[in-house]
């Protein structure tokens, strides 16, 4: 039989070799696939507990509990503990109002009772808010004389705070500023909420001027907070996105821990534009940027490790993941124990547990390291040709490479094992986006970051709140300086 068309062996040798390069491609592009498909179903494993993601973006009724707690349980029942002192509504010696109530007619035989005496048995107080009232009116006089000496008139002048014929107060606009920045409310249910409290009617606009005049007499003391900042022994550092009209900005945090604690807000442009000039210990979460900042000892947030080495687990299924988190977990759990005793006041755990939880770190690391190089290799990207690695493994080398950051608070009781202090003031801003979206301009976020900067330094110091935005800067300032 006769074929239709013959081959030579050189042309039938070049139509071999390019199906084996059309099938080398098609595997390699098959490969790729492949592993872009497995990194989309991680995506999807991944949640607030087991990575950065906030808990909002996690779904109600999405499949298993999102919002599981990274601590494990423990011994003791939820709750105040034996001996707690609790925290309770206590009768007060000094009452504004008492009401007598006594009985009208006897129990018995139902006669009245008149001006019998009365037997005192039993109190009970109720503690509630006064009605509101409408707005205070102070009207200031001002008036001359002449000097019966020389004839000279003399005319007296008015408080530098009224400069206008009529005008609101100052404890008014510390209630509007309070609410704007401390509440979160929108300009107009603020005057919605005035009307409705106190029956005064304030315009957008007038609220809008007495936010940017608050926040213009506390620029100087934000530039004083982010000055002790900078000198703390330990600061705690972070950042997160917002929008100014349609351009993304970053809202960066500083702040320190403890009963004298501060923070400071600051708005700019770019993420890796972190605190400058900042000494001794900062607490961050990894972030690039703040490994570029002079003169500082890191410590590194295990929160977010322990989040990760979480989906680890359960994604992934790595078992040196598992064993890292139960050592980080018993070692901040010891470091607690050590602090409540009066011998962890010079340190957080004795040199011999140090270097033990050290060398069982260490091996951890060398048999993840071990186990993820006897796995086959990803595929390059075709692109860009460098070598990928898994999650895991990249996590891998950052805990060897910042072993002495992530394990600090081991040698220095100062240093927190995560940074939630700085996590909990940035969730602040997430919060106002949720209530009144982003800023319309870049002058109304720099007077939010001030005025957040103002309320969130006295809310953690347990100063009043409205005391706090009627007193002067200077005198502020003095308050913190000496702490």
């Amino acid at each position: 039989m006769k074929l239709p068309y013959a081959l030579s062996v050189d042309s039938l040798l070049v139509l071999i070799g390019e199906l084996q390069a059309r099938n080398a491609l098609l595997e390699q592009q098959n490969a790729l696939l492949l592993t872009r498909v497995a990194d989309l179903e991680r995506r999807l494993g991944l949640d607030s507990s087991n990575s950065s993601k906030p808990p909002s973006s996690d779904g109600p009724g999405q499949g298993p509990r999102r919002t599981r707690s990274l601590r494990e349980r423990g011994v003791r029942k939820p709750g105040g503990q034996p001996g707690h002192p609790g925290k309770h509504l206590k009768r007060s010696e000094q009452v504004d109002h008492t009401i007598i109530h006594r009985p009208a007619t006897c129990g018995h035989c139902q006669a009245a009772l008149g001006e019998e005496p009365l037997d005192l048995v039993d109190r009970r107080q109720v503690f509630d808010l006064p009605a509101p009232r409408p707005l205070l009116v102070t009207e200031h006089q001002r008036y001359r004389c002449r000097c019966s000496g020389c004839g000279a008139v003399t005319t007296g002048s008015f408080p530098p705070e009224v400069r206008a014929p009529v005008q609101y107060g100052a404890r008014l606009s510390a209630v509007v500023t309070y609410l704007s920045a401390g509440q979160f409310l929108p300009e107009d249910r603020l005057g919605q909420v005035l009307t409705d409290l106190f029956g005064v009617t304030v315009s957008a606009g007038t609220i809008g001027q007495m936010i940017a005049r608050a926040a213009s007499r506390t620029q100087a003391f934000a530039a004083a907070v982010c000055e002790e900042i900078r000198r703390a022994p330990v600061k705690h550092l972070d950042e997160t996105g917002f929008w100014v009209g349609a351009t993304p900005q970053w809202l960066h945090v500083a702040g320190t821990a403890g009963s004298n604690g501060l923070v400071h807000y600051r708005v700019s442009r770019r993420r890796g534009e972190v605190l400058t000039q900042a000494a001794h210990i900062v607490m961050h979460d990894h972030w690039t940027s703040y490994f570029q900042m002079p003169g500082v000892t890191h410590a590194l947030c295990n929160a977010h490790h322990l989040r990760e080495l979480t989906a680890l687990v359960d994604i992934d299924g790595e078992a040196w993941a598992r064993r890292m988190r139960t050592l980080l977990r018993k070692l901040c759990h010891e470091v607690n124990l050590a602090l409540e005793r009066p011998a962890g006041q010079t340190g957080a755990l004795p040199p011999d547990k140090i270097r033990a939880a050290e060398r069982q770190y260490d091996r951890i690391i060398r048999d993840g390291i071990a186990w993820h190089k006897a796995l086959p290799e990803l595929p390059r990207n075709v692109k860009r040709g460098r070598i990928r690695r898994r999650t895991g493994h990249n996590l891998l080398l950052r805990l060897e490479l910042h072993k002495a950051a992530v394990l600090l608070f081991l040698r220095n009781p100062a240093v927190p094992f995560t940074n939630n202090e700085a996590e909990r003031d940035a969730r602040m801003m997430k919060l106002r986006q949720k209530i009144s979206g982003g800023f319309r301009t870049s002058q109304g976020a720099d007077n939010f970051a001030t005025l957040r900067t103002l309320i969130g330094t006295a809310r953690k110091r347990g100063w009043n709140m409205l005391e706090t935005l009627t007193l002067c800067p200077t005198q502020l300032i003095h308050t913190i300086r000496l702490a």
